[in-house]
């Protein structure tokens, strides 16, 4: 009787790490990369509508600042929602509505007739934008198998650089011929069509469903489908999970165990943004004012994006093959050191785009990478919470390296001075990756102990 109980149980992430990846686990990957594509357009958007919005509404830049600045907190604030509500209510009705969410009031925002309408407008989309990479994050690394899963969710966030780009080459085609608000309405109808397809592709997550005490019969079929398997209608899903010192979602972050886990998420995105953005978004300034021309600054600068989307896939790659916790810090570590070589070798070094490239490679990699190692950290009652709060608070990172930037120019600080600081969060960002491991003794705290127990 003990055997069969035994043969009758099924521990639900064991069960997906035992079999082959299925035809739809890879759609699974397909429609969370089209998510995040959608959400690099929309995140992107107003850095290609801004120019044809001045010179129609005829507003300064100082007073437009607000607009520009509304998605970004918009973000913020959607990721530290996003979390509690999807392990409260589930993976698949948080991204849905997210996903609806952005792409109305993206299409609402391309008829916004003022710049207070456009920044609420901007402001409550970001929330959306800001709820839905945490929540593709977290259901994508519940469905694939262990030794696959750092290279699928990097390859799902590959979508975001993709988005950026597309939007940009769209504004170029459309804003000459249809004006800036058919670019708004691309941004909005692209999301809006992936709607219906998550509503009835999308599964909810079986750990969550397992967990929560749903009846076998849903996870059987839940499970199944994704799986391709067939259940004999008897079993007992679990999800195997560590002991908690709490029920809520946030208070497990900050629980024994988990707290200095948060910590040194927190502080490692953070910085890890902090550099990427004051880079991207300051770096074709800096080489003008260097003397360079401005298409080969944007040309250099653009470089910084294409070894990121390289440095995403092959780190993923190297971190399910290996402990990832080290990998990351080798990648920050690694664009640390090229960030310092592009401020020593100066502006007219012949190598420069090689370079950039590589810091792109390494940082975009850590960065991207981070996100494929932080669901590992949480159990399943946490882990959009822990996921989307890390994303949340990194977002500060972004916000302050913009301003950084800002600030270090008007105070006279030229290329090699701003670069060369750089390099010091880089490297904070590759320290405080370690302390995950370090604090824990494995590499992916939650997930390496669910194996080592054996189910």
């Amino acid at each position: 009787m003990g055997r069969r109980s035994v043969a009758r149980t099924v521990d639900i992430e064991s069960y997906i790490d035992q079999r082959p990846i299925s035809a739809y686990q890879w759609l699974l990957v397909a429609i969370c990369f089209l998510v995040v594509v959608a959400d690099g357009m929309d995140v992107a958007i107003m850095g290609f509508v801004t120019p044809p919005i001045l010179q129609d509404w005829g507003v300064s830049r100082a007073a437009f600042g607000l607009v520009i600045s509304a998605a970004p907190f918009g973000l913020v604030f959607g990721a530290l929602l996003a979390g509690p509500s999807s392990d409260r209510f589930g993976r698949k009705p948080v991204l849905v509505v997210s996903v609806l969410a952005f792409a109305v009031l993206t299409l609402l925002a391309a008829f916004a007739a003022t710049p207070g309408e456009m920044a609420g407008l901007r402001f409550l989309a970001g929330m959306g934008m800001g709820a839905a990479m945490p929540n593709t994050t977290t259901l994508l690394s519940e469905y694939a198998p262990l030794r696959r899963r750092a290279l699928m969710i990097t390859v799902m966030f590959t979508g975001f650089n993709l988005g950026s780009a597309l939007i940009g080459f769209a504004a170029g085609a459309l804003v000459p011929i249809y004006g800036w608000r058919s670019v708004m309405v691309l941004g909005g109808a692209v999301p809006l069509a992936l709607v219906p397809i998550l509503v009835l592709v999308l599964p909810e997550s079986a750990r969550l469903l397992a967990l929560r005490g749903a009846p076998p019969s849903r996870i059987a079929a839940t499970l199944g489908r994704v799986t391709g398997s067939r259940f004999a209608g008897d079993e007992a899903f679990v999800s195997a999970e560590p002991p908690l010192a709490t029920r809520t979602p946030i208070g497990v972050l900050f629980s024994p165990g988990f707290g200095a886990v948060t910590a040194a998420l927190w502080l490692t995105y953070f910085m890890g943004l902090l550099v990427i953005y004051l880079l991207t978004g300051w770096l074709p300034t800096l080489m003008k004012d260097g003397g360079v021309s401005i298409s080969t600054a944007v040309n250099v600068t653009a470089m910084f994006q294409i070894g990121g989307t390289v440095g995403a896939v092959l780190v993923g790659w190297v971190m399910d093959r290996t402990r990832p916790a080290p990998v990351i810090a080798a990648a920050y570590a690694g664009g640390a050191l090229f960030v310092l070589l592009v401020a020593v070798s100066g502006l007219l070094a012949p190598a420069l785009a090689a370079l950039v490239f590589a810091a792109g490679f390494c940082m975009s990699g850590a960065q991207t990478g981070l996100n494929a190692f932080a669901p590992g950290c949480y159990p399943t009652a946490a882990r959009a919470t822990g996921v989307s709060w890390m994303l949340g608070m990194g977002r500060f990172g972004s916000i302050v390296g913009s301003l950084v930037g800002g600030t270090l120019l008007s105070l006279g600080w030229g290329f090699s001075a701003i670069l060369s600081l750089l390099a010091v969060p880089a490297l904070c960002a590759a320290v405080a990756i370690l302390l995950t491991q370090a604090r824990r003794g494995i590499s992916a705290p939650v997930e390496a102990a669910a194996h080592r127990t054996g189910h």
